[in-house]
């Protein structure tokens, strides 16, 4: 590699280290959030479990009910405090919490509302790390059919949130089945019919590879790695395997892995497969012998490369679990959807793909010098920006 090259990817690392530091984490927190919703029938009722991001519900609920106490005891406990001193604190402004929330989260039944009568303490969980308050419900409805859900909690005046989804189970009635809400979308109907939740799960796996930083980079890294068309439709095919067989078991519950591990690990696989082309163009690595036939002709080096990218499509599929987060017992319904979500981050991975390989393909083949400078360049921010990623998230669990 010329000495021109290794000082322009020297600069390159440097700035994109320097953006890094001035942009923080990568990470949902802070500018997306979920909340996540349960509801079941019990004694001929509805009843609502809510779990919310417990910082966010401190400041949104003080704001909108002007309780500075709560701003002031629960900010206080988010940074000092453990689990139960939050809970004490929640409970101990149970009229403001319980106020915000059925403000933004309502059913209705026959087009009249439900009255929420909250059920027990407010407790705590965590997900993905991250803190949650989990408050009960239980609502009293007029007799009528067709039963709305309807959720807008977050963002409010703070603007701290760009944008929630609600990610809602449901078992009332003999009617099961789950639902994923958003500003665009706040409400739905129990008795919906099933294209209709499917199309929303859809879009919201496409809405969360397109909004997910950390995922685009790493298909970054592969469309730049891969030599042929071949190779990178062998390395997305063993991405999409890889991910969507841990997906269904995480978000399944069958597989549990603390989001302390999953997210350094996504990190760093963003920093090796990027770190991987350059490495290749620094010993300009030419193909080597063949193996396998037809379709699945590689070399040696691609290969590896098929199998690096694997393993670490098993870790990004935990974190595309994480992300939608459906703690439920078995059904089909569930697998359904899940398996939905799963297709709409699919078909956004094949248009990125579809965009960007033959352009570059094009690149390489009429001007292939310019072509590795290019790719080397990307290659070079990648990696640096998943090595600042891994450092900042392992140092934060």
């Amino acid at each position: 590699m010329s000495q021109r090259i290794r000082r322009t990817l020297l600069t390159l690392c440097l700035t994109a280290a320097a953006l890094a530091g001035f942009g923080g984490p990568a990470q949902a927190h802070g500018f997306t959030s979920t909340v996540y919703a349960d509801v079941v029938e019990t004694d001929g009722r509805p009843r609502t479990t809510v779990e919310l991001e417990y910082d966010l519900l401190v400041v949104s609920a003080a704001d909108a009910e002007d309780d500075d106490a709560l701003f002031r005891e629960g900010t206080a406990a988010f940074e000092n405090g453990d689990d139960r001193t939050r809970a004490r604190v929640l409970d101990g402004h149970a009229e403001t919490v319980a106020g915000y929330v059925t403000q933004h989260f309502s059913l209705t039944s026959g087009g009249r509302p439900c009255t929420a009568h909250r059920a027990g303490d407010v407790t705590m969980t965590r997900r993905e790390g991250v803190p949650y308050a989990v408050l009960v419900l239980d609502w009293t409805c007029a007799d009528g059919d067709g039963t709305v859900l309807r959720s807008t909690l977050f963002p409010d005046r703070e603007q701290y949130v760009k944008d929630t989804k609600t990610i809602v189970t449901y078992a009332v009635d003999g009617l099961s089945g789950s639902a994923a809400l958003d500003a665009a979308h706040p409400s739905f109907s129990l008795d919906q019919v099933w294209y209709e939740r499917f199309a929303e799960f859809f879009r919201l796996g496409a809405e969360h590879l397109l909004t997910g930083i950390d995922h685009i980079l790493f298909l970054l890294a592969l469309i730049v790695g891969s030599r042929t068309p071949r190779e990178v439709v062998l390395a997305a095919t063993s991405f999409t395997l890889a991910h969507s067989v841990t997906f269904l078991l995480a978000a399944l519950g069958l597989v549990d892995v603390p989001a302390g591990v999953v997210e350094p690990v996504i990190a760093a696989s963003i920093a090796v497969v990027a770190g991987w082309h350059l490495w290749r163009l620094a010993r300009r690595a030419d193909r080597r012998p063949t193996l396998g036939r037809g379709h699945f002709r590689l070399d040696r080096a691609g290969w590896t490369r098929q199998a690096v990218v694997f393993c670490f499509g098993l870790v990004h599929g935990l974190g595309f679990a994480g992300a939608l987060g459906i703690d439920a017992a078995w059904s089909w319904t569930l697998l359904w959807s899940l398996t939905v979500f799963n297709l709409g981050i699919e078909a956004v991975q094949l248009a990125l793909i579809g965009l960007t390989f033959p352009a570059l393909a094009a690149l390489r083949r009429r001007a292939p010098r310019t072509g590795r400078i290019v790719t080397g360049l990307v290659a070079a921010g990648v990696a640096v920006m998943g090595l600042i990623w891994c450092v900042q998230r392992i140092t934060e669990t």
